[in-house]
């Protein structure tokens, strides 16, 4: 799965990526912007969807709420989307249909298991490279009509760097595969499954970081340090 993750370029840097990478409007209110060292589900979170005619950027509410829901609390139930099956079922059919997105991130966290205790790694790609989570969003009105919208990211199975960490992987799409995620108008169900796959593990490495990533309220650059580096600035 995916619970945790990371976006920690300073604003200059992501403002170029995002000109440069996508022909984008920057809509996202960016003197709200700030990095982030523990991204957690139910928060708001950075993601690029396509309405249509153009890119845009902007927030949405980590754990998707189908427009039919009776409760927004069903989003805490929805932070992650199987690749194998979120084009059939009912909570994420419409999304995979139109309304995809992709989620910004430079890293994300799995917890290893090592005997009686859990072990959190820090995942990401060699040189420190953005990269963008294949997901979904959907719009949900409340009763009174207030709007939410909000998103999932989709998971696949591991691959051989990760197995032993998780049984499953965010989906990490490639920069050619991201045009066609994002473009509304293709409703291929075979091709954009064809895009839902491991990431190649030779361009990516793990390392163990600090126990402070356990709670989503520790939110600081030490939570990206690797625990050698760590222990040996405070030794």
């Amino acid at each position: 799965m995916c619970g945790r993750y990371t976006l920690t370029l300073d604003i200059q840097t992501m403002l170029q990526v995002l000109l440069n990478r996508y022909d984008i409007e920057l809509s996202l209110p960016f003197a709200e912007y700030r990095p982030r060292y523990n991204i957690a589900p139910g928060q708001q979170i950075m993601a690029v969807i396509n309405d249509g005619k153009q890119n845009r950027t902007g927030t949405l509410h980590w754990g998707l709420i189908p427009s039919w829901a009776k409760d927004p609390s069903v989003g805490y139930k929805m932070i992650n989307a199987r690749a194998e099956t979120a084009a059939e079922k009912p909570a994420f059919k419409s999304s995979f249909q139109s309304r995809r997105c992709t989620i910004l991130a430079d890293g994300f966290y799995e917890w290893k298991k090592e005997k009686d205790k859990k072990v959190p790694m820090r995942v990401k790609l060699k040189q420190d490279r953005l990269f963008a989570l294949a997901g979904l969003w959907a719009s949900w009105k409340s009763p009174k009509g207030e709007s939410i919208y909000s998103c999932t990211i989709i998971t696949t199975t591991p691959n051989d760097l990760l197995e032993d960490l998780h049984h499953r992987m965010p989906v990490i799409l490639p920069a050619e595969s991201e045009k066609i995620w994002l473009d509304p108008s293709i409703e291929d169900t075979d091709l954009l499954k064809s895009l839902l796959t491991p990431y190649p593990s030779h361009e990516m490495e793990v390392y163990e970081v600090s126990p402070r990533v356990n709670s989503w309220q520790n939110d600081t650059p030490d939570c990206i340090l690797p625990v050698k580096q760590t222990s040996e600035d405070t030794s």
